[in-house]
């Protein structure tokens, strides 16, 4: 086992990925490709949804916070298993329909959604709108108004939590694009806005802290402030909301070093902390909704490349190059994320080697990794990224004209494309001529 049980080394040395021979995926589908195992994505969602109705009762709802990785296969798989989906932006939910997900399950969040993506949400018949600001909570009532529907919100609030996480991905804190924080006075201002709209249906209030996050202590200092502002609310204005979604953004083990999170185990204790915060808060217990996203679907994931070029400077570093890079996964160039990987065909041999994994960018900053642990690497080996199943193909772009990698879905034992590699014809078909 490497990280997680579906990474393996098979007998003949070669890394296995959901009992599959890494070398033969690359040869069958190329490289660079996104190889998923599906059967952990099915996996992870029914260790939410099981935790959930034991934690919260027979009507929680998990959300699978899509923007981690999004294509029309992964919406049906989630709907399968019983999940609902948090959307983030129109194209999300225009593939979310082309996947007949059920619009009652979705949730929409934004901070900044356009009069077009509400009207689309609107006529899909979405079943929550999370509004983020005052523009948008008078746009959304006229709109459907104009329906002659009454649609049902959340408002985001921000805490004022900082989870100790990247700054990048903290999304609670006070000084946050999102939401209406609690300690300026807005989050009470646009909640008895929202109480006046005849069109708008207020069920209760969305909050969320940031990513990655390995430790419960910002959930319970969010899940106490939140609770906190229910009470004043309910003290201001009579309102006492039905629903708090308290977001996701536990954390996974990308490299050795990192802790592993027991994911049944946190939403128990974070049911606990609900509890014991809404009897202290003297308000009824909410409708509680979870957003998991990277721990659904990041340890499922890996990215084959082949090694192209083996450079060594004499006292400083060994670059091995790869045929992706920034293109199929940024993350390092945003946020300096760690990974493992390997040498898929030497997965059996030691990792004596220190190396900076670089992509095929014209770009100094085009690395998937640096002082990365690796097996001896040659031109024509297959490199392994393990655990780029969340924000990678997600993010991915086709800077320098570099045509996106496929995705390919593993399940029982056998592989399948979910998405096709694009072609240069593919990144010509929108021009102009």
């Amino acid at each position: 086992m490497i990280l997680y049980p579906h990474f393996d080394v098979g007998e003949n040395g070669h890394l296995t990925i959901g009992g599959l021979d890494a070398v033969e995926l690359a040869k069958e589908f190329g490289t660079p490709a996104y190889i998923i195992d599906e059967d952990v994505i099915r996996e992870n969602c029914r260790t939410y949804l099981k935790a959930a109705k034991v934690c919260f009762g027979p009507d929680a709802l998990p959300l699978y916070a899509s923007k981690a990785l999004s294509f029309t296969g992964i919406y049906r798989i989630v709907a399968e298993e019983g999940l609902g989906i948090d959307c983030v932006s129109g194209g999300e939910l225009y593939t979310a329909k082309n996947a007949d997900f059920p619009a009652e399950r979705i949730y929409f969040h934004g901070n900044n959604k356009t009069d077009a993506d509400l009207c689309q949400a609107l006529d899909m018949g979405v079943g929550t709108i999370v509004v983020d600001g005052r523009e948008e909570l008078e746009a959304l009532n006229a709109l459907a108004g104009e329906r002659g529907a009454r649609q049902k919100i959340l408002l985001r609030i921000t805490p004022g939590i900082d989870p100790h996480t990247h700054r990048a991905i903290m999304t609670g804190n006070v000084d946050s694009k999102f939401g209406s924080a609690i300690v300026t006075g807005q989050a009470l201002e646009i909640t008895r806005a929202a109480l006046t709209m005849p069109h708008l249906s207020l069920a209760g209030f969305h909050c969320h802290i940031g990513s990655q996050i390995f430790d419960i202590e910002p959930f319970r200092d969010a899940a106490g402030i939140m609770l906190h502002f229910i009470a004043d609310v309910k003290a201001a204005t009579g309102f006492e909301a039905k629903e708090l979604n308290l977001g996701g953004g536990l954390g996974v083990r990308y490299i050795e070093e990192d802790r592993t999170v027991d994911y049944a185990k946190a939403v128990a204790e974070i049911a606990e902390i609900v509890r014991k915060g809404a009897a202290e808060a003297g308000v009824a217990m909410p409708r509680v909704i979870l957003e998991p996203g990277r721990s659904l679907v990041a340890a499922a994931g890996a990215t084959l490349y082949t090694v192209g070029s083996v450079k060594e400077i004499p006292g400083f570093r060994r670059y091995v190059s790869v045929d992706g890079g920034m293109p199929d996964n940024p993350r390092y160039a945003l946020y300096q994320s760690q990974y493992t990987a390997l040498i898929a065909n030497k997965a059996a041999e030691p990792k004596d080697h220190r190396v900076t994994v670089a992509g095929r960018c014209c770009e100094s900053g085009d690395l998937i990794g640096e002082n990365m642990p690796l097996q001896s690497p040659e031109r024509g080996d297959i490199l392994a990224v393990l655990c780029t199943g969340a924000y990678n193909y997600s993010m991915a772009s086709n800077y320098n004209r570099i045509p996106r990698p496929p995705v390919v879905l593993l399940h029982k034992g056998k592989a399948r494309i979910a998405v096709r590699r694009e072609t240069y014809a593919d990144l010509v078909d929108l021009d102009v001529k």
